[in-house]
């Protein structure tokens, strides 16, 4: 009775869509007639002839997670075991500011990025370079395959500390302080040695929690290449990820079946990139 309440949630917001993801994924559906059951045909296209997938989306989806996850998940332990050395006050107020955008939408903090990186004398970069460093036309950040998927990234980063930053601030914050007491009777000199044989072991559950986050976000993320370039579809698919490819398929071309086989092979990949960060920082036995 106590976790009825969660578990019917659990599985009218987790398991059901899973489930209908995956009936959905054998058939051709357009959202108007009833889904047609036809087999793998949705996986062997995916795999044989979607060459945006293959060659861009797959592609960027991988890079993306591998630059931002791990880049952001080691920015987040580094930010908040900064702030556990602070006073209460201050560390209130930075946790605020560093937190913020992570809660205010990648679309919204796209539109500000735009305003920086815009591709005319009114953007804040391009006027600062040709003002001061006598640019002579302006760059096109936004418009160039090459320079937009970086831009993409550095967006990313910068909200990128989201709940698994604050879990790891309330790990740390959380640690008996006898431990380091202890630990520098018995010989322990620095902060690097702290934070490997103390902090780390100790927080490895808010550990965990934040590496879980931090795939599922990285995995998930859609819409930024598209907010920042201003267009449906970034220049030359440069930042196209899984999920915008299956938004594009589901909800562009009201090709149900195939976006839901292209959901189902990011649910895969998620869940074995989950199940390592659960050998790195799962318990035990």
């Amino acid at each position: 009775m106590f976790i009825a309440p969660y578990a019917i949630l659990f599985i009218l917001i987790i398991v059901l869509p899973v489930v209908v993801a995956i009936l959905l994924s054998f058939t051709s559906f357009n959202t108007i007639n009833p889904p047609e059951f036809i087999g793998f045909k949705n996986y062997v296209d995916i795999f044989t002839g979607d060459t945006v997938f293959l060659q861009k989306a797959i592609s960027n989806t991988l890079l993306f997670s591998v630059i931002v996850g791990p880049i952001g998940y080691m920015l987040a332990f580094f930010l908040a075991w900064m702030l556990a050395q602070v006073t209460h006050r201050l560390r209130t107020f930075y946790a605020v500011i560093i937190y913020s955008p992570s809660i205010t939408g990648a679309v919204m903090m796209a539109n500000v990025w735009r305003v920086l990186f815009s591709g005319d004398e009114t953007g804040y970069l391009n006027n600062v370079l040709m003002r001061w460093f006598g640019l002579d036309s302006p760059i096109q950040f936004l418009s160039d395959a090459q320079i937009l998927f970086p831009i993409m990234i550095i967006v990313a980063l910068w909200s990128s500390m989201g709940l698994g930053f604050l879990a790891m601030l309330a790990g740390i914050l959380n640690i008996d302080r006898s431990l380091y007491e202890a630990a520098a009777i018995d010989g322990m000199k620095n902060r690097w040695q702290e934070i490997f044989y103390i902090t780390i072991p100790v927080i490895k559950p808010q550990m965990l929690f934040g590496a879980v986050m931090s795939i599922i976000g990285t995995f998930n993320a859609a819409g930024l290449a598209a907010a920042l370039s201003g267009g449906a579809t970034p220049p030359q698919y440069s930042g196209w990820l899984i999920v915008d490819h299956a938004i594009d398929f589901g909800f562009t071309r009201f090709e149900m079946g195939y976006a839901s086989a292209i959901t189902v092979i990011l649910l895969l990949v998620v869940v074995l990139f989950n199940r390592i960060a659960y050998k790195l920082f799962g318990e035990r036995d």
